[in-house]
């Protein structure tokens, strides 16, 4: 057996024992503080799990389907996390964590992915098709241009400020529509020759398949515990629900393209890598954040797309910041930390709110 397989065959193994110790702490102990971090590490470990099998399923796809297929299903432990929070009232903590997706994913992971991938290429240049990156700020910018009217909105009072559900529903359907609109063109326009990551290596279709269910399962009732714990364990810990949001339940429920992005651009991959980072920022930004949306009209509290007006401008300027660094499809190493810089400071601010 290669070194490769028995190091994946221990992650699966410590993630089934950490899902385990979650279950049993949520469901025999009183401790908030324990079940929360356990919690969160096997969600990050259930979301590794997820990756492995998507590879294995779209490893006879190009870079383009397989960078979709692993953002959407990615992005299953950050969906039912934040469903089980809306269910349970916690409308900071859902709404934090879904930007939180779109800061770590767009300017952490993706600024260190430029950084390795920069290191692994001769001349110091990571290279990569353009038209992604732009895509991805493109479709930034238009859920920002919904989120800062909205804002402005809110803050001012009018007549539109009253209507925040009304208006934010209407704007989900658009930004669905047009999501589906650059999805379809994407996938046509895309590479559709397979492209070997290397990461399903041993991993058969089947196998991927059941890798995918198993996790979505887990991952279902991982969120769950977590969210149960988090409002116990954030007043035990002494930290803000919206740095839980933001920052510590984004990166563990994006734990898939925070491992795999970064891998692939050390290899050299990167086409790949930047498939995988910046669909899944697209993702979030077009198409979980209106799905959620709608989702919440099922429940007492709803989510709208009216934010805290810190983070309506990050998000506005970390749209216009990857634009100005990856719309050229080039990057540097330099690039990368300013990108990483940028998530840094928005957390230290968020840490103080």
């Amino acid at each position: 057996m290669s070194r490769r397989r028995v190091r994946r065959l221990a992650l699966f193994a410590a993630t089934a024992a950490l899902t385990a110790l979650a279950g049993v702490l949520h469901f025999a102990t009183h401790s908030a503080v324990a079940t929360f971090l356990v919690a969160g590490a096997a969600l990050a470990g259930l979301a590794w799990v997820v990756g492995v099998g998507t590879e294995a399923v779209g490893a006879r796809f190009g870079a383009a389907a397989t960078g979709v297929l692993q953002s959407t299903l990615g992005n299953l432990p950050e969906l039912f996390i934040v469903v089980f929070a809306l269910r349970a009232g916690e409308t900071v903590v859902a709404q934090t964590s879904i930007l939180g997706s779109i800061f770590a994913n767009g300017l952490l992971v993706l600024g260190l992915a430029m950084v390795v991938g920069a290191r692994a290429s001769e001349d110091g240049v990571m290279r990569f098709s353009a038209r992604l990156p732009n895509d991805t700020a493109v479709l930034m910018l238009l859920a920002s241009f919904l989120i800062v009217v909205l804002g402005v909105s809110d803050r001012i009072g009018d007549r539109a400020s009253r209507h925040e559900v009304g208006i934010s529903v209407v704007g989900a359907v658009v930004l669905l529509s047009i999501y589906a609109v650059w999805l379809w063109g994407y996938l046509r326009g895309g590479d559709t020759a397979a492209e070997q990551t290397g990461t399903h290596e041993g991993v058969s279709f089947v196998q991927g398949l059941v890798l995918l269910a198993v996790a979505g399962v887990g991952a279902a009732l991982v969120s769950d515990w977590f969210v149960a714990a988090l409002d116990p364990a954030v007043r035990a810990i002494g930290i803000s629900k919206a740095f839980t949001g933001l920052v510590i339940v984004a990166i563990a429920g994006n734990a898939v393209e925070n491992v795999v992005g970064i891998t692939l651009a050390a290899k050299g991959r990167a086409d790949l890598a930047i498939s995988v980072i910046k669909n899944s920022v697209a993702q979030v930004a077009v198409f979980l954040f209106p799905v959620l949306v709608l989702i919440s009209l099922f429940f007492s509290d709803r989510l709208t797309f009216v934010v805290n007006p810190v983070l309506t401008g990050a998000l506005a300027l970390a749209a216009i910041a990857v634009w100005a660094i990856t719309g050229d499809g080039r990057a540097v190493t330099f690039e990368g930390w300013a990108l990483v810089g940028f998530y840094a400071i928005l957390a230290t601010i968020v840490w103080f709110e």
